[in-house]
């Protein structure tokens, strides 16, 4: 295999890598849905496949399941977001984030968990006459606001009194947190003991999040982490076919459900007892899965007043944020070992995550991400000066023995034995490595790769302007500008490569630049804005290259023409 091809194959081979998980989506035939209802599926309360209380057995029996539906709502305003809170269940059953906006409209809110995709988050408790999330709760008050200098504000939730048990649910808000605590308050005024499990989940449709590009594919759905099986996707289509696989039980992880950007996650306190269980919801109008986690309440003793809580995390994949949360309860978190992990950054993370790293610390002092992205552009190019050079030059001297190896063409005919012999003769005594233009751009394919999902996944860029046009760079180019531009820069690449002798693969690179741009459409500007400023580097430096090898070798060529 000659230089040329080779080095067709591994343009063809990152092509494909880089558009792998991209297409993979697009090319799915879509499920034909019916169209969504105004009323939401109440699944019944999951049930603990063994016993999670030790020593003690739970008290058996079925929780109350109040059938009385209604749609009456307490809001809860915070710095960071509006909440919206189900009388029926407790349920968090909208929560719209004040620092993002709406992928289809810029002058609304984003909310992730919300009607429209069946997405809430719910908790209750397994066990004889306590309430699950089909319960109707009362309040002890209206809507709550967190004002002035108060770092939280708490909503009580109070479910209907049953053979002397008393529960109540409270929410607890805090400024500048995304993390709500949810705690369950049993107060056993009967004589038998109460051995109950609680319940928290998370509920949503199996569509993928409004706004999503068909060409730039993320994942969604539930995601389980434990120390001994670390972090776990599954797919709602393994749900639904009953062939999910994830760690059930351990005494310490969490359960969340993913979508780009954002994540909502249950997470128990580490040493606790938990049970796992992902399940399909037969009674949605759409297709639906719930996740979630069962953990054992402490036991009420008879005249006892018990409280446990779980907290929710419910916001963005800001990594300084999930890290803090990650470290033990003395360095500040609460111990959601794992949680960083939820950052889609592909099969490359190793690499990705220290390259975000540096985009963020670039951010810091410039200010803007548009230009933090050109500059670590600019830093990673530097960082592969030497590698690009040699493959430059490389690709530069082949252009100087380009005519010579057209005439052996013509003059060996179909003997490829011979015309290899000649070629390889012609390579030693002009010093060129066939692999030289190769090897140096397979060594950096890697880094690109791993620039590419760190960008992709940063919900830091979404909604994060550059200049000009350019308002969001998580967002495709609205007049494809930067595109067009791409196209063109490839272009330009192209003929600075060395014209394959062969018609049909100097067809193929032509076409190249045509494929990627079609594809980069729908890219969001942050990507392009990288592919744009990488090709205009790249340009600069082959075309400098090439012309002081060119300089040098045109002599040889007129002296064998």
């Amino acid at each position: 295999m000659d230089n040329r091809r080779l080095l067709l194959l591994i343009i063809f081979s990152f092509s494909m890598v880089m558009l792998w998980d991209a297409w993979q989506k697009y090319s799915q035939p879509k499920a034909i849905l019916p169209a969504p209802v105004a009323t939401t599926a109440v699944p019944p309360a999951p049930q603990p496949s063994a016993n999670l209380h030790e020593p003690r057995p739970a008290a058996p029996g079925t929780a109350v399941a109040t059938t009385v539906e209604t749609t009456e709502r307490v809001t809860v305003k915070t710095d960071l977001f509006v909440a919206e809170i189900s009388k029926q269940g407790g349920d968090i059953v909208r929560l719209e984030f004040n620092a993002y906006k709406d992928s289809g409209n810029k002058a609304k809110d984003f909310a992730l968990l919300e009607a429209k995709h069946q997405y809430v988050a719910q908790s209750g408790l397994i066990g004889e006459s306590l309430p699950n999330h089909r319960t109707v709760f009362s309040t002890d008050g209206g809507n709550k606001e967190l004002t002035g200098d108060a770092r939280t504000v708490e909503l009580r939730l109070e479910a209907p009194a049953s053979n002397g048990i008393k529960v109540a649910k409270i929410y607890t808000f805090t400024r500048g947190s995304y993390l709500i605590n949810i705690a369950h308050e049993i107060e056993n005024s009967s004589e038998k003991e109460v051995a109950a499990h609680a319940y928290y989940q998370l509920q949503r449709d199996t569509k993928a999040p409004d706004g999503e590009s068909s060409m730039v594919s993320t994942f969604t759905g539930p995601a389980v982490y434990t120390d001994q099986d670390k972090f776990q996707k599954v797919s709602f289509e393994d749900i639904e076919k009953g062939k999910a696989k994830f760690a059930n039980k351990s005494d310490n992880g969490w359960i969340a459900m993913v979508q780009h950007y954002f994540v909502a996650a249950w997470i128990p306190e580490p040493g606790l007892a938990r049970e796992f269980y992902m399940r399909k919801l037969e009674s949605s109008a759409n297709p639906a899965v719930s996740a979630g986690v069962i953990v054992p309440a402490p036991l009420a003793a008879p005249g006892s007043r018990i409280t446990f809580s779980v907290p929710l995390y419910a916001g963005p994949q800001i990594q300084v944020i999930l890290e803090q949360l990650a470290k033990p309860k003395a360095e500040g978190g609460i111990g959601a070992q794992g949680l960083p992990l939820v950052v889609d950054y592909g099969w490359l993370t190793i690499i990705a995550a220290p390259i975000f790293w540096c985009l963020e610390a670039i951010y810091k002092v410039v200010g803007n991400w548009g230009w933090a992205i050109v500059l670590l552009t600019v830093g990673i190019k530097l960082l592969f000066f030497p590698l690009s050079a040699a493959s430059y030059k490389s690709m530069a001297k082949m252009r100087t023995v380009t005519p010579r190896l057209v005439a052996m063409k013509e003059r060996y005919g179909d003997d490829r034995q011979k015309l290899n012999q000649e070629m390889m003769a012609l390579y030693k005594r002009e010093k060129i490595n066939p692999l030289g233009g190769c090897l140096p751009i397979a060594v950096q394919i890697p880094v690109f790769i791993a620039l590419y999902w760190a960008l992709l996944g940063a919900v830091e860029i979404r909604d994060a302007p550059w200049i000009l046009w350019i308002t969001d760079l998580s967002a495709a180019d609205p007049y494809y500008v930067m595109p067009v531009i791409m196209v063109v820069t490839m272009l330009i690449q192209t003929k600075l490569n060395p014209t394959p002798p062969d018609p049909i693969q100097a067809k193929v690179m032509m076409m190249m630049p045509f494929i990627f741009g079609a594809m980069f459409f729908f890219f969001p500007a942050g990507l392009v804005l990288y592919w744009i400023v990488n090709n205009i580097l790249s340009i600069a430096q082959q075309w400098q290259i090439t012309r002081m090898i060119e300089s040098g070798g045109k002599a040889a060529n007129d002296s064998t023409s």
